[in-house]
């Protein structure tokens, strides 16, 4: 803990943290509210659902073509105007009386302007600290995306569920503007320059660990988006309950980042991780309904989803040139927004048909192929024991022969 301790001294280190943590905030609410609060409009998960599927593709799109912009345009000027984007459809939805169709368009524009905080701080972050302590950095900002992904939700049922499906979105909202605000504000984030990236956009992919990580980034958040769904369904309106669950598992998750932070990142670090989170899954659909049981299988779940994320973040970092990191981590992003979104709507039409049971399974078989992808592509994830965390340098020097 005390290398967490020293990586928090360093300069702006904390305050860049915490500042994109709240404008990444949303993206950990705005699936569930926008899924409790079509359900109460229209009341069908099935009609929530398929406003979540147009988010998440308006989501695709934007997240590698945003990223590409801030080599070309600069991290602020993108910044201001996908927040306000965003911002607009965000308070659109909440107070507009829609039907299905009006939810669904607003929905993909809302998803167009997805604000790429998170590409943009961690293609900072290499600049911030030495490359030695990436590694933990990467495992702080993952404990605090589980905030993001996991207290995020826990904040939103309890809203919707105890006030009103209205303040929930506008909660949300609340923490895209004043997180945005700041976050914008900061210093690196008109400091650090990304260069244009020569490369056609996609070719990022074509390394293998990027891919890696975006494929399994989106089977893992894709599974915890159909677990919150399917916590929600279990307890209905006794928000008091689902809330405590989920945020049990965020403790775990929390607890799991920083004890495996520091953890070298092998060829199997990613399969191991991931076998928690698809252990603790698949026996929450064996827990039927049960309290205690659902809270302590979750429990397991949490302690594996932080680490996966570092290790994510750890092999894209050490995997592309600078000018492609931001574009790499907008790939990752989306992958996971994505994840997001169809989580809850493969977990809202089941929910429908089978009740809480099919949301539990919809995550137990997101998490078991998330746990077996890693695992017969082990040979993606590179070795990185002993090794450099940070990006390769888009120049090098040339070595020149005496004459």
């Amino acid at each position: 803990m005390s290398r967490y301790g020293n990586l928090l001294k360093t300069p702006g280190v904390a305050r860049i943290i915490a500042a994109q943590l709240t404008a990444r905030f949303p993206n950990g609410m705005l699936s569930l509210a926008y899924l409790l609060h079509v359900e109460h409009q229209l009341h069908s998960y099935g009609a929530a659902g398929l406003v979540l599927a147009a988010t998440s593709a308006g989501q695709a799109i934007s997240g590698p073509l945003t990223t590409r912009w801030m080599g070309r345009w600069g991290m602020r000027q993108v910044l201001i105007l996908t927040t306000a984007g965003s911002t607009v459809a965000v308070f659109t939805i909440a107070f507009a009386e829609l039907n299905v169709i009006g939810y669904m368009i607003v929905g993909f524009l809302g998803g167009l302007s997805s604000p790429p905080v998170q590409s943009a701080v961690r293609t900072i972050y290499p600049k911030m600290v030495n490359s030695h302590q990436l590694a933990p950095l990467f495992a702080i900002d993952a404990a605090a995306q589980e905030i993001i992904w996991v207290a995020g939700p826990v904040i939103t049922t309890f809203v919707s569920t105890q006030i009103s499906t209205v303040l929930g979105i506008v909660v949300a909202g609340a923490f895209l503007v004043g997180g945005g605000i700041w976050f914008i504000a900061s210093p690196e984030v008109g400091r650090v320059r990304i260069p244009r990236s020569t490369r056609s956009i996609g070719k990022v992919l074509t390394k293998r660990p990027v891919l890696l990580a975006t494929i399994v980034g989106f089977l893992l958040i894709g599974a915890c988006a159909a677990i919150e769904a399917s916590v929600v369904s279990v307890f209905g309106d006794s928000g008091a309950q689902a809330g405590i669950v989920l945020a049990i598992w965020s403790v775990g998750s929390l607890v799991g980042g920083l004890a495996l932070g520091n953890v070298p990142v092998g060829p199997w670090a990613l399969a191991r991780r991931m076998l928690l989170v698809f252990l603790g899954m698949t026996l929450a659909a064996f827990s039927f309904g049960n309290f205690w049981v659902l809270t302590a299988v979750l429990l397991v779940a949490g302690v594996g989803i932080a680490p996966s994320l570092a290790v994510m973040s750890t092999l894209v970092s050490a995997s592309v040139r600078f000018s492609d990191t931001a574009e790499a981590y907008g790939w990752v992003g989306t992958g996971q927004l994505i994840g997001a979104a169809a989580g809850s709507a493969a977990a809202g039409f089941l929910i429908d048909a089978n009740g809480s049971g099919g949301g539990f399974f919809v995550a137990a078989i997101f998490a078991l192929i998330g746990f077996l992808f890693p695992t017969v592509f082990r040979r993606w994830s590179p070795d990185l024991r002993g090794k450099d965390h940070g990006p390769i340098p888009d120049t090098a020097p040339i070595p020149i022969q005496p004459t």
